[in-house]
Formats: C-alpha cells, sequence, structure tokens
C-alpha cells in the first residue's frame, strides 16, 4: 500500500524522492510538517495530493494578517431560534489542514493551532472537541519574504516533527512537469489509494517497530550533543527525541523492517532536529550552518555495535 502510495505522488509530484520520503515518514509517524521554500515549487500541490490519495478530508486555510483564530478553530454561533450557542467548525475540523502561508498571520492565531498540533484537540468556550483522526497539518511558508511577515515562535516550531525544503527541480524534472501540464495532468485526476482507516491501521503497525536500549542511547547521544554544543544557542527538547525515535521507527518500516538501524536514526535526526535549533550571534557571524553541524554530531554519536 505504502508503495503504491509512493509511486502515485511520484507520477504527479516530480522528482523529489526524498521529500516524499520524509512525508510519509511523518505521515506514518503522525507528525505534522513545515514547508519551508520559495514560491511555485510545489508546496500546495503536494499537500493536494497526499490528501486526495489517502480519501482524507483535506481544508487550506489561507493565512493573512487578518485572518481570526476562530477561522481556524471554530466558533460558537448564538442560534435565536433555540436560544442555544450552536458550534460552527473550523478549518482545523478536517483530517488534513494545509496551513499555507503561515507565517503571515499574527502569533495569536498561529497560536490556534497548537493545541491541536499537540493534542489532537481544540477547546472552545471551555469545550474539548476531538478531532478526526488520522488528524496531520501541513503548513507552509516563504523564506526569502520578511515584509509582514511574523515569524513561528520556537513553541510552534517543535510542534513541527520536520521541516523540509522541496527545493528546484533538475532540468529532465522541470521538462517532465511542462509535459504533464501540456497533457492536462492535474491534481483533480489523483485517485485514492487506501482510506483513513488503513493509514490509522498503519501507524499502529510502525508503533510496534522495535528499538533497542542500544538505539535509543544513541539518539539521546545526539540529543545531549546538540545541548552541549556552544553554537546553539539551545539544545533539542525532549519532545525532538521522541520524534526522532518516532520518525526512525517509520523509516525502518518503510526500509520494510520491524526493528529500528543506526541509519535509520541517521536519516531523519536533521530533518527533525534542525528547525529546533538557533544559531548564536557569533556563529551566525561566521556564517555557520545548522545542518552541518548537525551532521557532524550525529558522526560524532557513539554507534551501538550490537
Amino acid at each position: 500500500m505504502i508503495n503504491r502510495l509512493r509511486a502515485q505522488i511520484s507520477e504527479y509530484f516530480v522528482g523529489k524522492e526524498e521529500v516524499i520520503e520524509d512525508v510519509l515518514i511523518c505521515l506514518l509517524a503522525g507528525g505534522h510538517i513545515l514547508l519551508e521554500d520559495v514560491p511555485g515549487v510545489g508546496k500546495t500541490t503536494l499537500a493536494k495530493i497526499l490528501s486526495r490519495s489517502i480519501d482524507l478530508s483535506f481544508a487550506r486555510i489561507q493565512f493573512t494578517p487578518d485572518t481570526l483564530p476562530s477561522d481556524v478553530v471554530g466558533i460558537s454561533i448564538y442560534n435565536m431560534k433555540t436560544g442555544e450557542f450552536e458550534y460552527k467548525e473550523g478549518a482545523v475540523m478536517h483530517q488534513m489542514i494545509l496551513a499555507d502561508e503561515i507565517n503571515r498571520t499574527s502569533p495569536k492565531t498561529q497560536a490556534s493551532l497548537l493545541e491541536a498540533m499537540g493534542e489532537g484537540k481544540v477547546s472552545v468556550d471551555g469545550v474539548d472537541l476531538e478531532l478526526p483522526q488520522p488528524f496531520m497539518v501541513i503548513a507552509t511558508q516563504n523564506p526569502v519574504e520578511y515584509l509582514g511577515t511574523y515569524p513561528l515562535p520556537e513553541a510552534q516550531m517543535d510542534r513541527f516533527m520536520m521541516k523540509l525544503s522541496i527545493g528546484y527541480p533538475t532540468a529532465d524534472e522541470e521538462i517532465r512537469l511542462a509535459k504533464n501540464h501540456i497533457e492536462g495532468k492535474t491534481v483533480d485526476e489523483v485517485k485514492s489509494i487506501c482510506s483513513s482507516e488503513d493509514i490509522l491501521a498503519l501507524r499502529k503497525t510502525v508503533n510496534d517497530v522495535y528499538v533497542s536500549d542500544a538505539v535509543l542511547k544513541y539518539i539521546q547521544e545526539i540529543i545531549e550533543l546538540t545541548r552541549n554544543e556552544n553554537r546553539f544557542v539551545l539544545g533539542a527538547s525532549p519532545r525532538a527525541m521522541l520524534f526522532v525515535v518516532a520518525a526512525s521507527r517509520a523509516k525502518a518500516f518503510l526500509d520494510g523492517r520491524d526493528f529500528v538501524k543506526p541509519d535509520d536514526v541517521k536519516a531523519v535526526s536533521v530533518n527533525v532536529l534542525h528547525h529546533r535549533l538557533t544559531l548564536t550571534p557569533e556563529a551566525k557571524i561566521r556564517k555557520e550552518d545548522i545542518d552541518s553541524i548537525l551532521k557532524s554530531l550525529v558522526i560524532k554519536a557513539k554507534i551501538p555495535m550490537e
């Protein structure tokens, strides 16, 4: 099922096999994704293809400075006929949410997604409402536009399992993309391969993937190294370690194994950790790169030999 899902996404979202795999890892691990890239590289298209392939209820929120928290989580409206307040659901009451240009809205509206992403529920007028499962947020932001934007705070960044960059396609991929456009091959043609129940069953299988104590110690050592690295303002949080574990299990499952290897940890660590870390002013002046530092820390960590 996963192989067919991967093949269909690749057919419409040309190239970028690594990005597709990372998206599937987050889907199976129950995580959320932040896509940060320049306009026009297919961030929105990728989210739409994924939701159609899995037959999930889909909602797109185009964030603007005047978007309100009630637009996201919903609001209670007084019904004059019944004399009671009725809940009118917001866009978040869907299984897959595309939070487009999330850094264009105010911090108050950004924060309305925190509870939904962290706990799978929202609170409206003191009433807790469970979100439909599986629930996944794919947020996008443009890294080159700063006018009229509100950078995501660390607390919100920490809710995303991975931050990915799609990048420009190769020459051959771009030509193939143009041919698809000429032939009228659009996202609307995408057919569902599996249901939401299938994804929930797959997530349960991923949760059964074995992680040895030695691999857990290896992951913890990587996290500890980020905390001791003097080029970072703060190290990775305990939530970051849990996300590395979950992503490693999903990576092992995608590779057809029921146990996690150190190679799985290496494959996911950078994408899970880099958006949780901030360079010190001195490191920024020296133009240090977070990904390069992280890769060196992963290499530095002692690999379990059992």
